[in-house]
């Protein structure tokens, strides 16, 4: 059994709809060797400034810049349940792999692999990367998924951007 894990509900039941996946869950599709769900976004985020240090709470001039040594995430509290019903599929005995069908860009990489690192997976996955939603590009798409590590550089540069975004967002909207 694969595990397909797209961004968005609309776009996890077309794939569903091609590969064969009919019957309904809740949260997820099933059918054809494999189960699709999704993210609904971001599902998993960074911690805000007071979760490194209860001093962050209250904003302040001389606790400027605040740098993380180590990046904390927490699970979205309006996502949660979609969240469990991903980690519980990923634990599932039958799901041997997964695929990351998320949008193809760096956005869609670091959803899906946010979601993946914080259920603490270890199942192989591939990459599912098409630019059109039509029948015969998801069917191509299938039959030419990459190993997902493939695509390791692009969730680095995706963590780049989304923790320089977080540092400056934070300061500069306290200093400011």
């Amino acid at each position: 059994m694969k595990l397909v894990i797209a961004e968005k509900p609309s776009v996890a039941q077309s794939l569903a709809r091609v590969i064969g996946a009919d019957k309904r869950q809740d949260g997820y599709l099933e059918g054809g060797g494999y189960l699709v769900s999704w993210c609904v976004g971001h599902l998993v985020e960074l911690s805000a400034p007071e979760r490194y240090d209860e001093r962050f709470a209250k904003w302040r001039l001389e606790d400027l810049p605040i740098l993380p040594e180590r990046w904390l995430y927490e699970v979205s509290q309006a996502t949660r349940k979609q969240y469990q019903i991903l980690k519980s599929l990923m634990e599932r005995s039958d799901v041997e792999s997964l695929v990351c069908a998320t949008d193809a860009g760096r956005e869609g990489e670091l959803i899906f692999r946010l979601v993946y690192n914080q259920c603490r997976c270890k199942k192989p996955f591939e990459r599912l990367w098409i630019s059109s939603m039509e029948d015969t590009a998801i069917r191509e798409g299938f039959e030419k998924l990459k190993d997902g590590t493939a695509y390791d550089a692009l969730y680095e540069a995706a963590l780049c951007r989304e923790r320089a975004d977080w540092i400056v967002g934070m300061n500069a909207t306290r200093l400011f």
